[in-house]
């Protein structure tokens, strides 16, 4: 375990050494370049505002994800399921991750107001691409010598979908979704920049027009440690989810 995050923890200690050194060699401004060093103290200093606009950004984040699963997941099983859905709305789907957030943003913000609706949405539409692809490969991949003893057995549609189809996709489900959740970070920092009244998004911008920046890059840790909190949590939900594939997790993490 000690090893896993070794040589990780190493670089980035070494990066950081060298940029607190840069900042201190040339006398870089604070308004231009902090050091680690006052990122760390505006940390402390700021912690009930980071925190406040912390616990924003994660309700977005979450409340967009939900969003995405709980529409992205049906949608999957029925596009596998009935072939003509999946010619009808996969082009849609390709093309809801082709237009970027930032060119609708703007409109959600006008549909939906100021509010975390808006926040929520693009999130959502941030997430929703990986969690139905994945999905849908994950069913599409199912073992068919499975499928035809199920069939032979007389086990019906549904049985086969829900006793084969959909245990075989979970590791293609979890894997959409670690990746929706720790990107559902950039619908709601987007949304937030285009118009909010709290968030990491919001305090970033904030900072940057009062030319505090260290406390922009405090709000760049935050949302980093965010998405990496998150991704970690799915990872674990991931392993208990499917208690079969636990020997192998184990024999990797040695």
């Amino acid at each position: 375990m000690f090893s896993k995050f070794a040589v990780p923890v190493a670089i980035l200690l070494i990066v950081l050494g060298i940029w607190e050194g840069v900042v201190h060699l040339f006398e870089m401004p604070r308004y231009i370049l902090p050091a680690p060093s006052k990122i760390v103290v505006t940390l402390f200093a700021e912690h009930a505002q980071l925190l406040k606009h912390t616990l924003v950004t994660l309700q977005e984040m979450l409340l967009g994800f939900l969003l995405a699963v709980s529409i992205g997941v049906p949608l999957a099983v029925l596009m596998f399921e009935f072939p003509t859905l999946e010619k009808a709305f996969y082009p849609y789907v390709i093309g809801s991750q082709t237009v970027p957030v930032f060119a609708i943003a703007p409109l959600l913000v006008l549909w939906f107001g100021f509010g975390i609706a808006s926040k929520v949405i693009m999130a959502a539409l941030i997430v929703f691409f990986a969690i139905v692809l994945n999905t849908l490969d994950g069913l599409k991949s199912t073992d068919p010598d499975t499928v035809n003893l199920l069939r032979i057995l007389r086990a019906t549609r549904w049985q086969i979908l829900w006793k084969v189809r959909i245990p075989s996709a979970l590791p293609f489900i979890f894997s959409g979704a670690k990746i929706g959740i720790s990107i559902s970070t950039i619908g709601a920092v987007i949304g937030e920049w285009v118009g909010a009244k709290a968030g990491l998004g919001y305090l970033m911008l904030y900072a940057n027009g009062t030319l505090q920046v260290s406390l922009v890059f405090a709000a760049i840790l935050c949302l980093t440690l965010l998405g990496l909190g998150l991704f970690g949590l799915m990872t674990l939900l991931e392993r208990y989810a499917m208690p079969w594939r636990r020997y192998q997790y184990n024999k990797s993490d040695m």
